[in-house]
Order: structure tokens, then C-alpha cells, then sequence
């Protein structure tokens, strides 16, 4: 395969262009701007070098002189919407900005919702990855803790918050999948739910549902996990 290293290689320690010769007609920007907009506009799986550079008028081929793998052209589109992060000044509470930070992840998750498909340590420290974590290692600037647990933190915080959007995307997937709508669904489900409770075999589901019988708040729910997981470090 052209341009296809045969020893491993980070696409950053690529040169983008050689010194010498003709400038090439892509950047990387615009590489992984067009597939970017065929991940948002067709799904992640619609992702391929042929389209890719159909998307860019130019050959398959020729797309791995600037690309060697498909997991570059990934890696390129993770970096590209990273790069859509707001990093103000650290106020001094460090918890208010992480949770700041966690919001920003969550909505740029649910613009480009294949994102949470490719979060992954392999991609952790391209350009805007490594700016997202030196801004959020600043914010941690005050905290009394060793690099190793603030690390710790921020995947912790990253996990929580991908793992949370991939739920919500998968369950609006879900619903646009369905024959009938997202109300009717919930409807039939809660009927049977408490059909279920009111059988006396689950006292303690029963019990629950008494005190506290929804809807359930999500948003309520994505900034209690982050407390809770900020409470567990905050000493």
C-alpha cells in the first residue's frame, strides 16, 4: 500500500510535507475536515479513503502519501474536533472548571457522535489532546496530588462522560430505528414495569418508586456522576 510505513509510526512525527517538491494540494486540515463531514453527515462506518478522497476530488491512492492508515485519518478527525474546546482562564475552583470541561465534552460528543467510538488512549496525545491536557492539568494547578492521580482524574472524568453520551446516543438511535415513537415506547414499558411492581414480588422496587417516581432528570444524573467521581479525589 503507497506510503504505508512498515514500522510503527505517529502520524505528528510525520512531516506534513517534505522540504523539497511541488506543495501539496491537502493539508491534513482539509483531509480531516472531509471526513469529518462524512462521519456527522452519513455515520462513522460511511468513513473510508475513497470517500475521503472523493470528498476531495483527488485519487484513493493518492490520499496515503498524506494519510499511511485509516487509523491516521481517525486520529486526524479526533484531533480536529478537539480542537473545537473553549479553554478560558482557570478560575481557582478547580472542580466548577472540570465540570465546565466535562459539559464541553458532552455537547461536542453529541455534535460528532462518533466520537465516543474512537476515545481511546492510542489517540490520547495529538496536538489538541495535549492542549486539552495541559489546560486541564492547570486547572489542577492548586490540587495537592501527585501527575500520576491527576492523570488518573481526567480519565476518570473522560470515561464518565463518554461512557454517559454513548449511552444517550445509542438510545436515540434506538428510538429513530423504532416503528412507533419514543413516547409510545416509554409508554408501554413503564406500563409493563409497574404491572410488574404491583405483583408484590419486588417490595423494594415498589418502595422506590413511591418515594422518588420520576421522569428521571438526565442531566441531573451526568453532573451527579461527575460530583461523585470529584468527591472521591477532593481531600
Amino acid at each position: 500500500m503507497v506510503g504505508r510505513p512498515a514500522v510503527p509510526e505517529v502520524i505528528w512525527a510525520r512531516p506534513e510535507r517534505a522540504g523539497r517538491g511541488p506543495r501539496p494540494a491537502f493539508s491534513r486540515a482539509d483531509i480531516a475536515a472531509a471526513a469529518v463531514r462524512i462521519a456527522d453527515a452519513e455515520g462513522f462506518d460511511a468513513v473510508s479513503m475513497r470517500k475521503v478522497a472523493a470528498e476531495l476530488g483527488c485519487g484513493t491512492m493518492s490520499l496515503y502519501n498524506y494519510v499511511p492508515r485509516k487509523e491516521d485519518l481517525y486520529e486526524l478527525m479526533l484531533d480536529a474536533v478537539s480542537g473545537g474546546y473553549e479553554f478560558p482562564e482557570p478560575s481557582g475552583d478547580w472542580r466548577a472548571d472540570l465540570i465546565a470541561l466535562a459539559h464541553q465534552a458532552r455537547e461536542m460528543m453529541h455534535r460528532h457522535t462518533w466520537v465516543p467510538r474512537l476515545m481511546s488512549p492510542v489517540y490520547g496525545f495529538s496536538p489538541n489532546a495535549l492542549r486539552y491536557l495541559e489546560y486541564t492539568l492547570s486547572c489542577l494547578d492548586g490540587v495537592d496530588a501527585r501527575f500520576g492521580e491527576k492523570m488518573e482524574l481526567i480519565a476518570m472524568i473522560n470515561g464518565v462522560v463518554t461512557t454517559y453520551v454513548a449511552n444517550e446516543i445509542a438510545t436515540a438511535e434506538r428510538s429513530r430505528s423504532l416503528p412507533w415513537s419514543e413516547e409510545q415506547e416509554q409508554a408501554a414499558r413503564t406500563g409493563y414495569l409497574i404491572s410488574q411492581i404491583a405483583t408484590g414480588r419486588y417490595p423494594r422496587m415498589a418502595a422506590g418508586f413511591a418515594e422518588d417516581p420520576g421522569p428521571i432528570d438526565l442531566d441531573g444524573v451526568f453532573d451527579r456522576a461527575l460530583h461523585r467521581v470529584l468527591d472521591s479525589f477532593d481531600r
